[in-house]
C-alpha cells in the first residue's frame, strides 16, 4: 500500500488506465478474430470492412501507448497483405 497521498492517487490511476488499456486490447484481438475468421471464409465485402475497423482501431491504441507503433505497425501489414491475396 502506498505511504503518501500522490502515491495512492498514482496507484488508483493506474488501475484505471489498466482497466482502460485491457479492454482496448480485448476489442482489438475481438477484431482481429472477426476478420481472420471472414479472411478463411473468403467473404471480401466483410473483410475490407473489418480491415478498415481494425486498422483505426489498432492505430489508435498505437498512439494511445497501449502498444507500440511497430508492433501496430507490423500487424496492419500482416492482415492487410492477407487481405489483399485473396
Amino acid at each position: 500500500m502506498a505511504n503518501h497521498k500522490s502515491a495512492a492517487k498514482r496507484a488508483r490511476q493506474e488501475l484505471r488506465r489498466t482497466a482502460r488499456n485491457s479492454q482496448t486490447k480485448s476489442t482489438v484481438r475481438t477484431a482481429e478474430k472477426k476478420l481472420r475468421l471472414a479472411i478463411t471464409e473468403n467473404k471480401i465485402d466483410s473483410t475490407k470492412d473489418l480491415l478498415k475497423a481494425y486498422i483505426s482501431k489498432v492505430a489508435k491504441m498505437a498512439s494511445k501507448g497501449i502498444i507500440h507503433k511497430n508492433q501496430a505497425a507490423r500487424k496492419i501489414s500482416r492482415l492487410s497483405s492477407q487481405v489483399k491475396a485473396k
